[in-house]
């Protein structure tokens, strides 16, 4: 299940050649199902970050093998939007939103 129209990316492979602008990101495990959607105001410094340090303690995210990246002036709003169609069509929240509280949800 693919949520953005930009291509699936291997992670590792292309995630610091990211632009440092706003946008939503989602990661998908090794069988290419929906594990997290996140927003960030840099993508280039989230996702290096990520990339050093492993997802250091969040064996959640540890399970990313692809991602997908949109570029958006309101990442907040943008990953609240995907969450809800998330839901919506699943019935759930992706794994890794689980352990997170949303305002709007």
């Amino acid at each position: 299940m693919e949520l953005l129209d930009d291509k699936m990316r291997v992670w590792i492979d292309s995630a610091k050649f990211v632009k440092p602008i706003p946008g939503v990101y989602v990661f998908y495990n090794r069988g290419k199902e929906v594990i997290y959607i996140g927003e960030t105001k840099n993508l280039e410094e989230t996702f290096t970050k990520y990339v050093d340090a492993d997802f250091e303690e969040n064996e959640c995210k540890q399970k990313t093998q692809f991602y997908q990246r949109e570029f958006t002036e309101n990442p907040k709003e943008r990953q609240l939007q995907l969450i809800e169609e998330f839901k919506n069509e699943t019935g759930k929240l992706p794994t890794c939103n689980s352990e997170i509280e949303l305002e709007t949800l």
